[in-house]
């Protein structure tokens, strides 16, 4: 699979690349080019071009795509447009699940939209942000759709759950697999998710953001006995992308992952 994403701006491959995709329609529907998803329906302007070009976060998407098995069940937990949701829909299939979270209206209405388009049956969607615990949140909307971030001094008012409150009262199934992307609440996320974690310890797909942030995510993932490896080719103190597991043998071999120590 080509990483388009990879070439720079500035070279003369990528104005050219550039211009092109300038004169496309951003509300164009089109197939996706490559990868997994190779074929299926996107919405030029709902985010990036490098979505339906295919070399969308091309290493993390291909180790997913390697490593989420049939039948399994997947939460999306910040799935702006939908993307990771699309990706996760068509490698569990029929018999899995995806459950996917988002509290931004503008980005439901893109993610509903692709779903519809693909018509993916096998996929829940909460409107609302993940954090600590169940109830109500101010969002600060970003430079881009796909970096809002909760915030005490946010413009807009959202819902927010717990995992484990939700999960524990049976409103959705316990996870396999968790791909987390919440511009800073990552924290937020696993404290409300502990019990879940440690009872069914799903494979973790996190990208944290802030060094800060990053800290407190290794040593709490580390505190109940994960394992936590980068997913790119930084180590795990540099890196924003990591892959977090307790059993080894689900990502053995896996190319894309960065073998520490």
């Amino acid at each position: 699979m080509i990483n388009f994403s990879a070439i720079p701006l500035k070279s003369f491959m990528g104005r050219i690349l550039r211009l092109f995709l300038h004169l496309i329609p951003s509300t164009m529907v089109v197939p996706i080019l490559q990868g997994r998803l190779k074929g299926e329906k996107w919405i030029v302007g709902s985010s990036n071009h490098g979505c339906w070009i295919g070399s969308y976060e091309h290493e993390k998407q291909i180790l997913f795509s390697e490593i989420v098995t049939e039948g399994a069940v997947v939460y999306d937990i910040g799935a702006h447009v939908g993307f990771y949701t699309l990706l996760a829909s068509e490698i569990v299939g029929q018999r899995g699940k995806v459950i996917a979270f988002e509290p931004l209206p503008q980005n439901l209405h893109y993610l509903n939209e692709h779903l519809l388009l693909n018509k993916c049956d096998n996929v829940k969607v909460i409107e609302t942000a993940v954090a600590e615990e169940s109830g109500t949140a101010f969002f600060t909307e970003g430079i881009s759709s796909s970096m809002g971030y909760l915030s005490l001094a946010g413009n807009i008012e959202v819902k927010k759950v717990a995992l484990d409150e939700l999960m524990l009262s049976g409103k959705i199934p316990p996870p396999e697999y968790l791909k987390i992307d919440v511009e800073g609440a990552e924290i937020l996320v696993l404290s409300g998710a502990k019990s879940l974690l440690v009872r069914y310890h799903p494979v973790i797909f996190l990208a944290t953001h802030g060094f800060e942030v990053h800290r407190q995510c290794c040593e709490f993932l580390s505190s109940i006995g994960y394992e936590l490896q980068s997913i790119n080719e930084k180590n795990i103190d540099e890196t924003d992308e990591i892959i977090a597991f307790k059993n080894r043998e689900l990502i053995k071999d896996k190319g894309g992952v960065k073998k520490d120590g």
